[in-house]
């Protein structure tokens, strides 16, 4: 089942992912620079807080996607979108390559208002430090 993860660090106003989550799994606080926390047991895994983040801090993770793999989905806002089945260089918050990952699914719906989400699986015990993708240039 996939869950939120957050990976805010700026304390700046702002708070589009609450907004944004229909559950209301996500709550800012008082203070709208104040981190934004999340109830993983409310999350039902929509993706709506990933796209919504403006600043590319909201992840949805399944840690039991397979026996060894783990999927992270994150915003992906380059073009052409990569293929399913892809193998790609999955990435930190510092651009550094932790490992090799693969394009499960590429999510393009309505409500991500023109922002695509890009599923991938990584390796289980990386799950966690990964936050995105070489871009593909096709």
């Amino acid at each position: 089942m996939r869950r939120i993860l957050i990976d805010c660090k700026e304390h700046i106003p702002c708070n589009p992912c609450q907004f944004a989550c229909p559950t209301h799994a996500i709550v800012v606080g008082d203070d709208i620079t104040e981190l934004p926390h999340a109830d993983p047991e409310k999350c039902v895994g929509c993706g709506a807080c990933v796209a919504a983040c403006p600043g590319q801090a909201c992840f949805l993770i399944d840690p039991d996607f397979s026996e060894s793999e783990a999927t992270i989905d994150f915003p992906y806002e380059y073009l052409p979108l990569p293929p399913v089945g892809l193998e790609v260089e999955a990435r930190n918050n510092l651009g550094e390559t932790l490992c090799t990952g693969r394009v499960v699914k590429v999510l393009s719906v309505p409500a991500y208002d023109h922002t695509n989400l890009v599923r991938m699986a990584v390796p289980k015990d990386l799950v966690q430090q990964v936050r995105g993708m070489k871009p593909w240039r096709g």
